[in-house]
């Protein structure tokens, strides 16, 4: 009992003063690059009513063609704010245009058809690759001065367009999907939602992509080509302040391309069995804020892209000029999270005072080869994670859509580095100047793990005052240039730290706790110029054979 005071007290005094932080704290204060100010939406006094244009909030009859009039006849004024009140609007895809504040009032609740013929194919991009899917709930595309705001809900209805796994079930949830119709594969592991989707999911290679499939066949796997739910592709000055968005098909929010955006105050919700039902996943765009939001989701929660693999490094369009403060995270992949699709590269990011709550991982960055693109100058800081069942904080760069948590008839060695070593090319991805403080974590699984390439360390990674309480300590492989500085680790089992084929390592202030002697193993050829803490010696500390003969160049 008084174990789950502590914790809950502990959550209480993070959420408490993260909320003082907003409010007395200049967004752009400490921010460790130049970053441009935002520029904010701004509305003609022009205001209308979704029911000024025949809308009905019954929550059965469709207002499609109540709001594309609504917002038609705001443009014709020169835009201003399209007002829903309370009730629950029933409807098919909403089209943003310029100069548009889609305001939806408290006690509203806009409700998306799941009448998939409401959705056309559109040419999209989505998880970095130009294909073809549904057209989303809501969209804008090129468009200026725009707004999503108000203290409603918007509701993506996702369970009509997601396949489920029974493992992320409890029995009765199971029995509930497969009571509701639609189809169970043959191995009776998952259910999908109709005959069309199962069709998708079986001509995918990639399992989001029918690649398998001619184009002129798409439209009979329609189900299988679910949409995020609102989509803003190469817009500028938008804002997005208030709403509770839940339950997408895909992904929930998706900027693309777009610059000056702002996304505070919202609520962020999914099923946590969703798949790639994500909270926000900003690619391409540049001056960004985002702060004041709460996060509680099927996988990556703040999830930074900038494109996949050859379509990525074409666009050659970097996620850059970004503040994230005071978000909170409850379940999710991860909390803060860039990659795999970073093809066309990260910079410039600052991200702090945020809590993670029970969150899979919590500051997630995953990348491949193949990919390309150049992660660099990411500065973190404040950040208290609680209950977290993997790694608190987790480099790999040889991420091939491994979920951190590991799912029925998953295995972990999987998701290991391959011993072949790679020629460094335009697909070889890039992590350097990445900078943590005041980091702390309690109740969690393992503290660091940082899994760089072997043709392309991870360089220049810094930790520093910061507290790890964990079950498991810290691992470095393939990295460069790694610092933790005043950092103390208390870990329960195993290694405390293992080290292997790194170079420039300093630990020298790393404080190692555990109830038995805390240990260090150092291990590989290429393994170079390695400071350790004074305290740790005789038999705790370990080292391999191919280094033991040149132990003094090494540490």
């Amino acid at each position: 009992m008084k174990k789950s005071f502590k914790i809950v007290g502990l959550v209480a005094a993070m959420l408490f003063s993260g909320q003082f932080y907003a409010q007395n704290t200049d967004i752009y204060k400490g921010i460790e690059f130049n970053m441009p100010k935002v520029v904010e939406t701004s509305f003609a006094a022009n205001t209308v009513s979704i029911k000024d244009f025949g809308g009905i909030a019954d929550g059965k009859t469709k207002n499609t063609e109540a709001f594309r009039k609504a917002i038609d006849a705001l443009v014709k004024k020169g835009g201003g704010k399209l007002v829903v009140p309370r009730g629950m609007w029933l409807t098919g895809p909403i089209v943003l245009q310029s100069n548009i504040n889609l305001h939806v009032e408290e006690g509203s609740m806009i409700i998306f058809s799941t009448d998939k013929s409401d959705y056309p194919l559109v040419d999209v991009s989505f998880e970095g690759l130009n294909t073809i899917r549904c057209q989303s709930p809501i969209s804008a595309r090129n468009a200026k001065n725009i707004a999503i705001t108000g203290k409603g809900v918007i509701d993506g209805s996702g369970d009509a367009w997601r396949a489920v796994k029974k493992s992320k079930l409890s029995e009765v949830e199971w029995k509930k999907f497969v009571a509701s119709g639609g189809i169970v594969s043959k191995d009776g592991k998952t259910w999908y939602p109709s005959e069309s989707y199962k069709k998708g999911f079986e001509g995918s290679s990639s399992f989001n992509v029918p690649d398998k499939i001619d184009k002129s066949e798409l439209e009979s796997v329609k189900d299988f080509l679910r949409p995020v739910m609102v989509s803003i592709v190469g817009c500028d000055q938008v804002l997005l302040d208030g709403p509770t968005f839940q339950n997408s098909p895909a992904w929930n929010l998706h900027p693309l391309m777009t610059s000056n955006l702002i996304l505070r105050n919202l609520t962020v919700r999914n099923p946590w069995y969703s798949q790639n039902g994500d909270g926000v996943d900003l690619e391409s765009c540049k001056n960004v804020l985002i702060y004041d939001n709460t996060f509680d989701v099927g996988d990556d929660a703040i999830c930074i892209k900038s494109g996949k693999n050859e379509d990525g490094r074409k666009r050659g369009m970097p996620t850059e000029n970004v503040i994230i403060k005071n978000n909170v995270v409850y379940h999710g992949h991860g909390g803060f999270v860039i990659g795999s699709e970073m093809s066309g590269g990260a910079r410039n990011m600052h991200v702090s005072d945020c809590t993670f709550i029970g969150t899979d991982i919590g500051l997630r960055f995953k990348t491949t080869r193949g990919r390309g693109g150049v992660v660099e100058n990411i500065y973190i800081k404040n950040i208290d994670m609680i209950n977290i069942p993997t790694q608190t904080i987790g480099f790999n760069m040889f991420y091939e859509g491994a979920s951190p948590v590991l799912e029925d008839g998953q295995k972990a060695e999987e998701n290991k580095a391959p011993e072949k070593v790679y020629p460094v090319t335009e697909e070889t991805p890039v992590f350097r100047n990445i900078y943590f403080k005041n980091i702390t974590a309690t109740n969690s699984d393992e503290a660091i793990t940082l899994f760089g390439l072997a043709e392309m360390n991870l360089k220049n990674i810094v930790i520093e005052d910061s507290q790890f309480d964990t079950k498991k300590g810290l691992t470095i492989v393939d990295a460069d240039g790694i610092q933790l500085k005043n950092v103390k680790l208390n870990y329960k089992e195993g290694t405390g730290t293992t080290i292997l084929n790194s170079k420039n390592i300093d630990l020298s202030t790393l404080k190692l706790e555990s109830k038995q002697k805390p240990t260090i193993k150092v291990l590989g050829a290429k393994t170079t110029a390695i400071k350790l803490p004074k305290d740790i010696k005789g038999e705790q500390l370990s080292i391999s054979k191919e280094i033991a003969k040149k132990c003094s160049e090494v540490i």
